[in-house]
């Protein structure tokens, strides 16, 4: 099950046009590098809960998966728990993973920590730099969780495993829900589960993974993925070193070109720009003659002025889907 029903208020105000999961990285939405994710790992079928903007998501991935509507949020697991006849149809365990995160996690190795282990849950952690900005799970020296802490002090933190929100259960987990709508994994399954003395493990992941939950996060990840250091699904070559270009576009002869740099379809660059990576340009984004970009993401639609500087940004201009929608036809057809 792919989480996609959150609001995103952290990405304002692009959440206030699109909803976080379909917020672009690269050639695509988050959440199709997701599905991409999972068709790669054998995961499947895929369901998705929504609520904000949520035919915007079904009009791009059509029947690719199944939907569950969430009139008003359930909550991090409540949502889970309306999906449980379409999780429990086959298998005795399954997948719960977010569709606004960025990450290249090695899914069948950590479903073959959930078997190996045995527990009714396996939860994805990570460590990371600040504490307060996760919640953190402790566990003992066989894996098994203890206990959790909150967006801890790093002088109070007793682990620094954050809790990726990527999640492995055995069918029994819905025993383990109280009797109401919303439900929370953090406040109500979780501690029942410890309270319970039922055992669930972690798996330590290696890979990259970013919950995007900031703006300036998004620009990290996206960044980190033009790096290589974050491994996605793409239709890109290269054409030179540093310079990834989609589709046919092409840079003018007089450009000054610092890569890493992408360079979507469809894109437009007039004479004497410059673009001193890392710089992204979405689909059909258009930048004037002599304009400057330095490490700044350009979202798919973006027009940039002749002779502007742009530094360090985020930009986005109109409808940042109709490219998307754009590029996602014409893979179909």
């Amino acid at each position: 099950m792919v989480l996609a029903a959150g609001l995103g208020t952290r990405l304002r105000p692009l959440t206030y046009e699109i909803s976080k999961p379909m917020v672009p990285v690269l050639d695509r939405p988050v959440m199709e590098h997701i599905l991409d994710l999972l068709e790669r790992h054998e995961c499947g079928p895929v369901i998705a809960n929504l609520h904000y903007f949520p035919e915007a998501i079904r009009e791009y991935f059509g029947e690719r998966i199944s939907y569950s509507y969430e009139p008003e949020l359930l909550g991090t697991a409540g949502g889970v728990r309306a999906c449980a006849d379409f999780l429990t149809a086959v298998g005795d365990s399954f997948l719960i993973i977010s569709g606004d995160a960025l990450t290249d996690i090695d899914l069948s190795s950590m479903a073959a920590t959930h078997a190996r282990m045995g527990g009714i849950a396996t939860l994805a952690v990570k460590r990371v730099a600040d504490t307060r900005e996760y919640g953190v799970v402790l566990h003992d020296r066989d894996g098994r969780v203890t206990g959790f802490q909150e967006k801890p002090d790093p002088e109070e933190a007793l682990s620094d495993l954050g809790n990726c929100g990527i999640y492995m259960f055995k069918r029994e987990i819905f025993d383990y829900f109280p009797e109401r709508p919303f439900v929370d994994w953090a406040q109500d399954v979780f501690p029942a589960l410890l309270a319970a003395d039922e055992a669930f493990h972690i798996h330590e992941v290696g890979e990259y993974w970013n919950d995007v939950g900031s703006l300036a996060e998004l620009r990290a990840a996206t960044f980190a993925a033009l790096r290589g250091e974050l491994h996605l699904q793409s239709e890109a070559r290269e054409v030179r070193p540093g310079v990834t270009v989609v589709g046919e576009a092409a840079l003018p002869g007089d450009a000054e070109v610092e890569g890493p740099v992408w360079i979507g379809a469809g894109v437009q660059i007039g004479a004497g720009v410059r673009l001193m990576g890392p710089v992204v340009l979405g689909d059909g984004a258009r930048v004037g003659e002599r304009a400057q970009v330095r490490e700044s993401i350009l979202f798919p639609g973006t027009e940039l002025a002749p002779e502007a500087i742009l530094i360090g940004a985020l930009a986005a201009q109109g409808d940042i889907l109709q490219s998307l929608r754009r590029r996602r036809a014409q893979a179909i057809s």
